[in-house]
């Protein structure tokens, strides 16, 4: 007596599935990751000005060009210096470089980015 074994596997339309979804993820890690990492580039540039900069020696202007060259040397694209807030509050300085980057995805499919952690006073320790 002879027993049929049935084969088991994936067939090519599960496969066809898996490949779809798994180029998607690729693709959308391929246009998300270096927005991410210019925004990693930025966190650093404003968190080590609000670190080092004296706000009682130095004014806006001053760090206002200071941020401006250093984003420049780094290449940021994403975020104007123009487009960072810094101002006085209650004798305080306060450097805001919250930013959001809308990419394209594929076809009508946006990715939005919304960093809004980029909030200093200016001469204070980072406590995170």
């Amino acid at each position: 007596m002879k027993m049929r074994h049935r084969q088991s596997g994936m067939s090519v339309i599960g496969m066809l599935v898996i490949a779809i979804m798994v180029g998607f993820f690729a693709m959308c890690a391929m246009r998300m990751v270096p927005p991410y990492m210019e925004y990693l580039t930025v966190k650093k540039i404003v968190s080590e000005t609000a670190t080092e900069f004296d706000a009682g020696e130095g004014t806006i202007p001053d760090l206002r060009r200071r941020i401006s060259n250093l984003f420049n040397t780094n290449q940021i694209y994403a975020l104007s210096p123009r487009d960072v807030k810094v101002y006085r509050k209650e004798g305080k300085t306060y450097i805001d470089a919250s930013y959001e980057v809308r990419t394209p995805v594929f076809g009508r499919i946006d990715s939005i980015m919304n960093f809004d952690d980029l909030k200093y006073q200016v001469g204070e320790p980072l406590t995170k």
